[in-house]
């Protein structure tokens, strides 16, 4: 109880991770970490909504954060070439150098994110130098 005879909550978030304002992802303070799950198809609609989110979520973090994504949700991915490369061109502008690791488990998602990808998630966790607990989805 405060001064003021107020009840102060004593309930935390679980340690570990803080839900973000994005479906299906966490960030994990203690590691610097955004981890996404999503589900579905992927299409170029969504993956701009996910860069917005991104570069949102870099204006306003205080420092760089590494990004983790499990794409063996996705039932589809439906993107042309030219769209991926257009992404990569500018995200290629971001200040800070940050690690970013996909995990496919199938060809379909491998094959979009085969620069990237990583077909264990234990390698992922080395790469990003996090515990393999970390990488697992919470829901």
């Amino acid at each position: 109880m405060s001064a003021q005879g107020k009840v102060i909550s004593t309930t935390k978030l679980p340690p570990g991770f803080i839900r973000k304002g994005f479906p299906r992802t966490w960030y994990h303070p203690r590691w610097r970490l955004l981890t996404w799950y999503p589900r579905g198809v992927l299409n170029e609609v969504f993956a701009d909504q996910v860069i917005e989110f991104i570069e949102m979520e870099e204006r306003i973090q205080e420092a760089p954060f590494d990004r983790y994504a499990d794409l063996s949700g996705l039932t589809h991915i439906r993107i042309g070439i030219d769209h991926i490369i257009h992404t990569a061109r500018r995200r290629r502008k971001v200040k800070q150098p940050v690690k970013m690791a996909l995990f496919a488990d199938n060809p379909m998602s491998f094959g979009i994110a085969h620069s990237y990808a990583f077909k264990e998630r234990k390698a992922a966790a080395h790469w990003l130098e996090v515990p393999l607990k970390t990488l697992e989805c919470p829901s």
